[in-house]
């Protein structure tokens, strides 16, 4: 591999970190918490990409974030969220929701449900301005996921997502795919396919299956094809300037 060119690193989901724990089974694509490895620290500007399942009636307790853009979205389940800005609500698949941490915030996120676990992905870009006032927003998307091809879930550009994030270079993609079904990935100096659910193929890496990730640098716009049952794929596009 020539990285002074453009290339694209396969992930696989059985590399990742792994927390597990009595109510949560999580696995990081980044280093989190006591987990460390400075040479996996993020991928452009995405920081924190966690897959967690969540035993039902337990959670992340209110616990503080600042200056960080979060985005959850969910693949199986819900989970309740509430926040010292008092914000309160069930998040599903197909609602799109973010949280700006800015000068700082309070939340938790816990699976409410008596029954099944909760399976959503979390993943933190850094701002592009530190100390803005903490926000929170969220939009139901499953009518235009059920368009198919991509959606823009969460960016910085005001006239192209769902909702915003405060950071202009970071642009999240969300994609429910029939089998077959084929989609361009967006081109930029750094972007993160990642498969939430189902398996595909994307060209110049091979297959990829449920968990596993492929980071693009400067690979330009390679097509993505899903596989026999389908995919769901989150694609971050961050510009690195």
């Amino acid at each position: 591999m020539n990285k002074s060119e453009g290339y694209i690193e396969v992930r696989k989901a059985g590399d990742r970190f792994h927390t597990q724990i009595s109510w949560l089974n999580g696995r990081h694509s980044f280093s989190f918490g006591s987990h460390y490895d400075p040479t996996n620290t993020h991928h452009g500007l995405l920081l924190v990409n966690n897959e967690d399942y969540i035993e039902p009636m337990k959670g992340f307790s209110t616990h503080p974030h600042q200056d960080m853009e979060i985005v959850t979205w969910m693949l199986e389940g819900e989970v309740e969220h509430k926040d010292s800005m008092g914000n309160a609500g069930i998040i599903y698949p197909g609602l799109a929701q973010r949280m700006s941490a800015g000068t700082g915030i309070y939340h938790s996120e816990m699976n409410s449900r008596g029954e099944g676990r909760a399976h959503l992905v979390q993943m933190w870009v850094p701002p592009d301005t530190d100390r803005i006032t903490p926000g929170y927003e969220q939009l139901d998307i499953t009518s235009e996921l059920a368009k198919g091809g991509l959606v823009a879930l969460a960016s910085g550009n005001k006239d192209l997502a769902a909702i915003r994030i405060k950071q202009k270079d970071a642009t999240l993609w969300v994609g429910r795919l029939a089998p077959g079904k084929t989609v361009k990935v967006p081109e930029a100096s750094h972007v993160h396919l990642f498969v939430g659910k189902g398996s595909g193929t994307l060209a110049g890496a091979g297959e990829l299956g449920q968990g596993d990730a492929a980071r693009l640098v400067r690979a330009g716009s390679p097509v993505w094809t899903a596989g026999p049952k389908g995919s769901e794929v989150l694609i971050w596009q961050t510009e690195v300037r």
